[in-house]
């Protein structure tokens, strides 16, 4: 063998190395692709989904799926090909990994606001729900949590509902913050609260803030939440996070408190978040959970309205998309189509 031979031999090995290598080099991506569905009439482990005492509740038919979406992990990168394999796939998306994972937040963060969000979104989706069928909800500024070595250790609780802040009657949690602020190191503040139905006042002397010296701490997290008139409860099996179940845990409570069967004994599934007065918002993966709903059997699925642009690039064979942008919308349109499967309601384009 000639040396240019040799050479140009080597440069071919070489040459395919890198290109080897290339393709498993982690690309500042992640793959989206349809995720599990879970009923949320039906039951986790031998457990209901959604669990009400003290009301009564009506026999539910059919299914009311929420949706997810199966995203790359935070603690794993995505390589070359599985990008390029993500791009040739109509079933999935490949978009920034800034998107999904901010760069200032570590996985174990990420996991845990995932957490609140699926958290304050039930909540919302009780709220919403029990607006809806006309029950009572007072809204309230609670104790989510009590940081660990901080002054209100041993003083304040979880789930203590705070009345008043030295005398100032509280309305949000965001109010709470500013009234501790008004403060210095070392001042006291007598918090009014109500636990376990009474009302008691607390001292706290507050100290330095870890991240500024100059303003008061107490150690708690206030949070807008909410009280019941009757206990509601929702339980999962699959490792969810984030908001976007929302609206499917409201319907399936209003359907648990209303007579008759809000699906007529169809399958539905659907997605978007939910604020307390029944506003249904977007999410990420529209998409991609419609598959994943059409996989799962559902022929009915629900889209928040402003959702419906990026829905249209959906496959819709075999599958209906309702437009909705409050839960009375999507309350109306399933006993619309409990009545006349081909009623007309508002969709997205494609009947």
């Amino acid at each position: 063998m000639s040396r240019r031979t040799a050479t140009m031999a080597l440069t071919a090995v070489l040459l395919v190395a890198l290109v080897a290598l290339a393709w498993l080099v982690p690309v500042p991506y992640v793959a989206m692709s349809p995720g599990p569905t879970e009923n949320t009439l039906g039951k986790v482990s031998g457990k209901p989904v959604i669990t009400i005492e003290g009301h009564r509740t009506y026999p539910t038919k059919g299914q009311l799926d929420l949706t997810t979406v199966a995203v790359t992990s935070p603690d794993q990168k995505l390589d070359l090909a599985g990008m390029v394999a993500g791009w040739l796939d109509p079933r999935v998306a490949v978009i920034p990994r800034d998107y999904v994972y901010p760069p200032n937040q570590t996985p174990a963060q990420v996991q845990e606001q995932n957490a609140e969000q699926m958290e304050t979104s039930q909540q919302a989706a009780i709220a919403a729900a029990l607006r809806q069928t006309g029950d009572k909800v007072t809204s309230v500024v609670q104790v989510k949590a009590v940081v660990e070595k901080s002054p209100a250790v041993g003083r304040l609780k979880a789930a203590d509902v705070i009345l008043a802040v030295d005398g100032t009657k509280v309305s949000s949690a965001q109010q709470v913050v500013a009234l501790v602020g008004r403060h210095q190191p070392g001042d006291k503040l007598v918090f009014s609260v109500r636990r376990g139905g009474k009302p008691r006042e607390v001292t706290i002397t507050t100290t330095k803030s870890p991240t500024d010296a100059k303003r008061a701490f107490v150690g708690i997290q206030p949070f807008d939440g909410f009280q019941f008139p009757f206990a509601v409860r929702i339980n999962l099996g699959q490792d969810i996070g984030g908001p976007s179940a929302g609206t499917m845990f409201a319907l399936a409570i209003v359907d648990k408190l209303t007579a008759g069967q809000l699906t007529g004994g169809r399958h539905v599934a659907g997605t978007g978040t939910i604020d307390a007065d029944g506003k249904v918002g977007p999410i990420g993966g529209i998409q991609q959970k419609i598959a994943g709903a059409k996989e799962g059997g559902a022929t009915t699925f629900l889209v928040p309205a402003a959702n419906c642009p990026a829905a249209a690039g959906a496959s819709t064979k075999d599958i209906r998309l309702v437009r909705i942008a409050t839960l009375r919308d999507a309350v109306s349109a399933l006993e619309v189509l409990n009545k006349n499967p081909k009623a007309t309601v508002p969709t997205c384009g494609r009947g």
